[in-house]
């Protein structure tokens, strides 16, 4: 059995199934309280002469109660966000325990004889709302809000009986059940505020997806469009230039060659009308890239840092292109692949080449770097523009929980190199 496998689930995990788990445990350590609170009463009470098997059973009572609390919470959380379960059957299972353990527990301290009815009263007390405790916080986050008011005035009313049962006089049940609902409420609101704060992590996360989306149905419109308006007249025109060009050569007559001449022409065109709209379609200008990089990566909530030095406004459109396209991926792969909080960019011109680095931290574990170390299509795509122009991607190590990416190449890299970049 790997011991470490939990831990590296937590590192792999984003950002929301963290904030779920730290949330979710946030509620159940709040039900694993009760056991502890009233094991140190049992503890006070056993000084006052309770003795015997009583603070066992009412230790067992709790312990089954808490359990029963934990998994509807979890039921209660997974209903919240809108997932199935069986939040009904688990509460009712849970609101039947809990009062069935309160006059249990109402009972053992009356049967006692050893204790005065005050301390009966007091121990009685203090075990009824650990248990009110374990049954209101998931029935909180699982109701509407006038159902959890209702359910919880109903649950102050029946530990009435169990509690003057216990040898409570109706003064001192009255204040036991008033301190209860000013507890109730700070209760509720707890739970509840947990639940929401883990709805709201949910939908940012499903909104940043969204938006990903949209970026990406935005730009193959835009494309789209592009190319409509460059190839629509054209290949109108081709289309009538032909029928044209069918009609003149049915009847025999010589202008027929010159309207195919003139499909020719406009063909070629054409050709190179979209060869130009794919080419600026397809390259990347490094200064954009470097604003478009520091704008996403800070929306993001990473620290970005990008020194090009003085070098960068030397370099020719070929180098600017390609490193452009490098600095483009490995933002990407910065957003997709890691939970970066910093990221450096570095540009450098060493021994006649242009060398650009990308290191960011944030890496999940050391099991998952062959993963972001394999040749992806991203990388594999990066390594072909650069070998295109004589240049090279390396991936060298790096600290601990850090990625390093090294992009380099010649700086006589040829302008016409990039239209024959292989895709």
């Amino acid at each position: 059995m790997d011991v470490r496998a939990p831990v590296r689930r937590w590192r792999n995990a984003g950002k929301p199934q963290r904030s779920e788990v730290y949330l979710r445990w946030s509620l159940y350590f709040m039900a694993l309280l009760q056991p502890l609170v009233v094991l140190l009463s049992l503890a006070g009470a056993v000084g006052i002469g309770l003795s015997g098997e009583v603070p066992a059973l009412l230790l067992a009572l709790c312990c089954a109660v808490t359990w029963l609390s934990v998994r509807a919470f979890s039921a209660a959380v997974d209903h919240y966000l809108g997932r199935p379960g069986d939040i009904d059957r688990r509460l009712t299972v849970l609101a039947t325990a809990a009062l069935g353990a309160v006059w249990a527990a109402a009972l053992l301290c009356l049967r006692t004889g050893s204790t005065s009815d005050a301390d009966a009263t007091s121990l009685a007390a203090i075990v009824a709302g650990c248990l009110l405790v374990l049954w209101f916080g998931p029935v909180s986050v699982a109701r509407p809000l006038r159902s959890v008011v209702v359910q919880g005035l109903l649950g102050l009313a029946l530990l009435a009986p169990p509690l003057l049962l216990a040898g409570g006089d109706l003064a001192t049940t009255l204040g036991i059940l008033t301190g209860l609902s000013l507890i109730l409420p700070a209760l509720g609101a707890s739970c509840r505020s947990f639940a929401w704060l883990l709805g709201v992590v949910w939908e940012l996360d499903a909104a940043r997806e969204a938006q990903s989306r949209l970026a990406v149905a935005e730009e193959r419109l835009r494309f789209s469009r592009d190319l409509h308006d460059v190839m629509g007249r054209n290949l109108t025109t081709i289309a009538l230039k032909s029928e044209l060009a069918v009609q003149l050569a049915r009847r025999g007559r010589p202008e027929a060659a010159d309207q195919m001449t003139e499909v020719q022409r406009i063909a070629q065109e054409s050709h190179r009308e979209v060869r130009d709209l794919v080419r600026g379609y397809r390259t990347a200008d490094l200064n954009a890239e470097v604003i478009g990089a520091r704008a996403v990566l800070r929306a993001a909530g990473v620290e970005c840092e990008i020194d090009l030095g003085e070098e960068a406004g030397d370099l020719s459109g070929p180098v600017q292109s390609v490193l452009g396209w490098v600095l483009r991926e490995a933002t990407t792969n910065v957003l997709r692949h890691s939970e970066a909080g910093c990221c450096r960019v570095r540009l450098r011109v060493d021994d006649g080449r242009a060398v650009l680095e990308l290191e960011n931290d944030g890496v999940p574990s050391p099991a998952t770097a062959p993963a972001h170390r394999s040749n992806g299509t991203g990388l594999h795509g990066l390594r072909e523009r650069l070998a295109a122009h004589g240049g090279e991607l390396d991936l060298p190590a790096a600290a601990a929980g850090s990625f390093l990416l090294r992009a380099s190449v010649p700086l006589a890299a040829g302008p016409t190199v990039l239209e024959h970049t292989p895709r």
